[in-house]
């Protein structure tokens, strides 16, 4: 049987469109999961005459893949991942390649990068942005970790990202260890403050200018247009007005809590690690718990009244206020300018913090160098020593050896450090 040239793990609806996205552009690919019935399901439904090779066991799929082999995790984040690797890594031949393209926390990644290539193996930490439809036509990849693997995955990768311009792909190598979780976790972190700011944009218009959810759909269509255009831009758009068979707006209908998965609080923890100041999306982070408070606030509800003041009460001037140009537009373009400028220092420090790692270990490698190149003369000075003095002949040269000011002057002679 022809070997498959890369693996993956998890049929969920990301894993499933990533392998359609990787045998659509020529790639054949062996997959898995924990659920057998899924993988015959998927098989003989979407993935019926392709190239692709339905897995029973952890063991089949390592057997079918070509080396070195390549297997991609798309499952989710935190035990599972280990849980996982507990499974496979054994199965797992010297230089082959695991891939953990969840929301893996970038702390767990470098900690496996290193517990698998003491085992020589490589792992790479690969942030996948986009959602489902990216993963089906094209995700942005943010890969980090083992960069000698890079060369083995970066056809994969390129082929199957998102492409701008034409054909400049949107996945390039991110960094050693961590690097490319950390990039991803940043990256929603960022999403968190988008999102909040379109929320905020949102109850500014319907309670301060007191517009309806039709009146603001047509204010975020017409914002879409404009640099402002953004996917999530462009859901608030479809869902502000969003009707039932009812003719109701559902958003209405739609309980008011807000979940979250953990990268908006990583990226507050890792910014109060570097000492950088991400005031606009710790703020959407905190508004996310407040949302999550839901018994708290039904009855501080009953407490106080809500009242809101009206921005403007004349039709002219929400006019004014509605236009590109209106306060609540050049408030949302100046926040997103904060939150991109809190992004890039946060990305530059973490590089700083990186390189300052690197450098640190490096040089503590060398003294450990040096350490052992010292113990190892001194070993021999020593026994040179015991040799001497067995015969009194040389009893003047064994207490010279015995100086400690002429073995430092025997080492350096020789280059020992």
């Amino acid at each position: 049987m022809k070997k498959a040239e890369i693996g993956l793990i998890g049929l969920a609806v990301m894993g499933e469109n990533l392998v359609m996205n990787m045998e659509s552009k020529g790639f054949s690919v062996a997959v898995y999961n924990r659920s057998i019935d899924k993988v015959e399901s998927f098989v003989n439904g979407r993935g019926k005459g392709k190239a692709i090779t339905g897995c029973k066991s952890l063991a089949e799929l390592v057997n079918i893949l070509e080396r070195p082999r390549k297997i991609m995790l798309m499952i989710r984040a935190g035990e599972a991942v280990d849980q996982m690797l507990e499974q496979l890594v054994p199965l797992l031949e010297v230089g082959d390649i695991v891939i953990d393209g969840g929301n893996s926390y970038f702390k767990d990644t470098v900690r496996r990068e290193q517990e698998l290539k003491a085992k020589g193996l490589f792992y790479i930490g690969t942030g996948v942005s986009g959602g489902e439809d990216g993963a089906l036509n094209g995700p942005c990849l943010m890969p980090g970790g083992s960069r000698e693997a890079w060369n083995a995955v970066e056809p994969v990768f390129t082929a199957v990202s998102a492409k701008v311009d034409g054909d400049t792909p949107c996945c390039a190598w991110i960094g050693e260890s961590g690097a490319g979780h950390f990039v991803k976790m940043v990256h929603n972190g960022i999403e968190y403050g988008d999102m909040q700011l379109i929320c905020e944009a949102y109850q500014l218009m319907r309670d301060g200018l007191g517009l309806d959810n039709e009146e603001i759909y047509e204010i975020f269509a017409r914002w879409n247009e404009t640099e402002l255009d953004s996917y999530l831009m462009e859901i608030s758009r479809d869902i502000v007005n969003f009707r039932n068979e009812q003719g109701e707006v559902v958003l209405e209908k739609i309980l008011d809590v807000a979940g979250q998965k953990g990268t908006g609080k990583w990226t507050i923890e890792a910014s109060l690690e570097e000492s950088v100041p991400l005031t606009l999306i710790s703020e959407a982070v905190f508004a996310r718990c407040l949302a999550a408070m839901k018994q708290e606030r039904v009855r501080a509800a009953k407490a106080y009244e809500k009242e809101y003041g009206r921005i403007s009460e004349k039709k002219e001037e929400f006019d004014m206020l509605a236009e590109k140009d209106s306060y609540i537009d050049s408030a949302y373009r100046q926040l997103q300018i904060i939150s991109q400028d809190e992004q890039m220092r946060m990305e530059y420090e973490a590089r700083e913090k990186a390189m300052r790692d690197y450098n640190e270990m490096m040089y503590e490698a060398d003294m450990r160098g040096e350490e052992r190149g010292e113990k190892r003369a001194t070993l021999r000075i020593n026994k040179l020593i015991a040799l001497l003095s067995q015969d009194k002949r040389y009893a003047d040269l064994a207490r010279s050896a015995a100086d400690p000011v002429f073995q430092k002057q025997l080492m350096n002679e020789y280059g020992i450090k």
